[in-house]
């Protein structure tokens, strides 16, 4: 190896930034602006910014990741839609940032899978990594409606995550809509990132704020 190359080469590796801090204070964003920009990484094509909303469309499971890590206790709310009949309203949270489905295949994801209306409207899931096995918290219905807008508020606190499916024009709802306990909770490296993320269906997503709790 030359000398100017190791020279490089050791400043680079001298000069290497850390991973940042978890979110630390309330989080938001309203997607006002004309492109995804640089605090979201898509791992594939299907994302747009529309209208100061975004659109996820087509995706085949390539997350949007958020490139700031959530803290090991949070709450984060969001409105969404589908403008279809099939719904498939899906996020992914205390994922590794960067992983995606590689062939269209069957996927394993690297957090919890949140999926409002999944497989054709049919049911509703909070997955841990796989959301085509059996360990989640699952309901049939109600079902997504085409159209209309719906406020989540999904949380962790300890071994429980527990979501929130609220209807927009209605009052906040009580119970949980899907509540799922882990014994060992996905956390740690590999584990702190959240994403949005979509197979085919025609979905929205604004007004997104993560609150450490």
């Amino acid at each position: 190896m030359s000398a100017p190359r190791l020279l490089i080469l050791v400043l680079i590796a001298g000069c290497k930034v850390s991973d940042p801090p978890p979110i630390s204070t309330v989080w938001t964003d309203d997607f006002q602006r004309s492109s995804l920009g640089p605090t979201l990484y898509p791992s594939g094509d299907g994302y747009r910014v529309v209208d100061g909303v975004l659109s996820a469309k087509g995706a085949h499971n390539h997350p949007l990741w958020l490139r700031a890590k959530l803290p090991r206790n949070v709450r984060i709310e969001l409105d969404c839609w589908s403008t279809e009949a099939r719904g498939d309203l899906k996020v992914e949270v205390f994922g590794d940032g960067r992983s995606f489905d590689p062939d269209g295949n069957r996927y394993t994801a690297t957090g919890y899978e949140v999926i409002f209306g999944g497989w054709y409207n049919s049911k509703s899931i909070i997955a841990r990594l796989d959301e085509h096995g059996t360990d989640m918290a699952a309901r049939t219905a109600p079902k997504v409606i085409p159209n209309q807008h719906y406020h989540w508020k999904i949380e962790r606190t300890g071994k429980t995550i527990r979501w929130w499916v609220t209807p927009a024009g209605t009052p906040p709802v009580v119970e949980p809509f899907l509540t799922y306990d882990d014994p060992q909770p996905l956390e740690g490296p590999g584990h702190e990132y959240f994403a949005i993320n979509n197979w085919e269906t025609d979905t929205w997503f604004d007004n997104l704020v993560i609150t450490p709790l």
